[in-house]
C-alpha cells in the first residue's frame, strides 16, 4: 500500500514543497533520502538535521503515515532568550530618569 506525504523546506524568501509517494512503513529518514529530495534539496538534509512532522519534532525512524508532513529545520537566527534579554536591557535602561 502506497502514502502520499510531503517534504517541506523553507527559507526567508521561498518554501520547497516535495510530494512523496512511498511505501507504508516507510521512515522519515527514507523519506528524506530519496532521489526526489535529494534532487530538490542537495546538502540541505545534512546541514540541516532537525526534523520533525507536522511542527513536532521528531528522530528518523519514525514511521511516516498518509498525508504526514515532513519538515526540515533550520537553525534559528538569533537565540529567542539572548533576544529577549537584550529587549528587557533596552527597555530598562530608557526607561530610567536623568
Amino acid at each position: 500500500m502506497k502514502i502520499r506525504v510531503e517534504v517541506v523546506y523553507a527559507l526567508p524568501a521561498r518554501q520547497t514543497v516535495i510530494e512523496l509517494e512511498l511505501e507504508q512503513g516507510t521512515t522519515l529518514a527514507e523519506a528524506l533520502d530519496s532521489l526526489p529530495v535529494r534532487q530538490a534539496l542537495g546538502d540541505v538534509v545534512a546541514r540541516h538535521p532537525r526534523t520533525g512532522i507536522w511542527g513536532k519534532a521528531a528522530p528518523g525512524n519514525t514511521p511516516l503515515r498518509d498525508r504526514d508532513r515532513v519538515e526540515i529545520y533550520r537553525e534559528l537566527a538569533a537565540d529567542p532568550k539572548q533576544a529577549r534579554r537584550a529587549r528587557a536591557i533596552k527597555a530598562r535602561a530608557g526607561t530610567r530618569g536623568p
